[in-house]
């Protein structure tokens, strides 16, 4: 008896052909979605410290050819780029911290059955993702408020994301218990005690995601510099990068002027925009991986009730 269930067993772990053939096409096509993500990553890279020359007729693959970090000295000396980090920098984590101290409030407010106003207010929100006032009246707007050419178009004009806000509000449904804010209002905990005492502790993984979109939503912000902004002292990087990219002109003194050196500085123009490129989407790249685990759990909020 015994070993008719051993065999039976080992039947049962052995694999057939077609599940062989099963697997390897899926890592297969695994490791064709990774290559096809990495590699345009990776191609930046090799160009950046690459001869612009045989980046343009095709020379440079796998391997950086004629390696020069002509493009990178460049960039550290530009005061444009510095500028422009510091001002990103700035409205990244000012406009971040604004969104949050926004949307997180306002999505526990429309969670609580008891407020009897939260279907109204929720139709106002979510009637805003398909009607717009279009970007005349926004601009005029801007300009009765006084925030034309200000850094504070950056941050408090756009202060809450509908999308952002339903999710919030779903996780506070879902996710906290009821019985929570029962037992705490019999100590006497009001909703603001328990809302910083309680839910915020309990509530890091839809902060980190909702903080990620907001991070990366204003690092990469440039529509707003280019309508609203005309000093050249409150440009994002975005805006400085996209000048660069467009213009094909580096720099307007040093390297870049007239004679030998700007022929020098032209032939290595691709190093530049390439260099650009990674100095600006470094530090997403690096902020990412510290907040994973919550982005992984928090893809998940509200898709699921029980």
């Amino acid at each position: 008896m015994q070993l008719v269930q051993n065999k039976q067993k080992a039947a049962a772990h052995k694999r057939n052909f077609g599940e062989w053939i099963f697997d390897a096409l899926v890592i297969a096509v695994c490791v064709l979605i990774f290559l096809s993500i990495v590699y345009p990553l990776y191609f930046v890279i090799i160009a950046s410290v690459s001869n612009s020359t045989l980046v343009s007729i095709g020379q440079v693959t796998i391997f950086p050819k004629d390696i020069s970090f002509f493009g990178y000295s460049e960039i550290f000396k530009d005061t444009r780029i510095w500028t422009g980090y510091g001002n990103t920098i700035l409205y990244t984590v000012l406009g971040t911290a604004v969104n949050l101290l926004f949307t997180l409030p306002a999505a526990y407010v429309l969670s609580r059955p008891e407020f009897r106003a939260r279907r109204f207010l929720m139709f106002a929100f979510v009637l805003t993702l398909f009607f717009g006032g279009g970007l005349i009246p926004t601009y005029l707007l801007m300009k009765d408020l006084h925030m034309i050419n200000t850094m504070w178009v950056f941050i408090l004009p756009f202060s809450v994301n509908v999308y952002n806000l339903i999710i919030a509000r779903s996780f506070f449904e879902s996710s906290i218990p009821k019985e929570l804010y029962e037992a705490a209002a019999m100590d006497g905990c009001s909703h603001f005690k328990y809302f910083f005492s309680v839910v915020m502790p309990l509530s890091k993984a839809i902060v980190s995601v909702i903080g990620l979109y907001y991070l990366v939503a204003h690092w990469n912000d440039f529509f707003t510099g280019l309508i609203y902004i005309r000093s050249n002292n409150l440009q994002p990087l975005q805006i400085v990068l996209r000048d660069i990219l467009l213009s094909n002109q580096v720099f307007s003194q040093g390297a870049g002027a007239g004679g030998a050196a700007g022929g020098y500085a032209q032939q290595y123009a691709d190093q530049v925009k390439y260099g650009v490129i990674i100095v600006s989407t470094l530090p997403i790249l690096l902020v990412y991986p510290f907040i994973q685990k919550y982005f992984d759990k928090g893809v998940m909020i509200g898709s699921v009730k029980g």
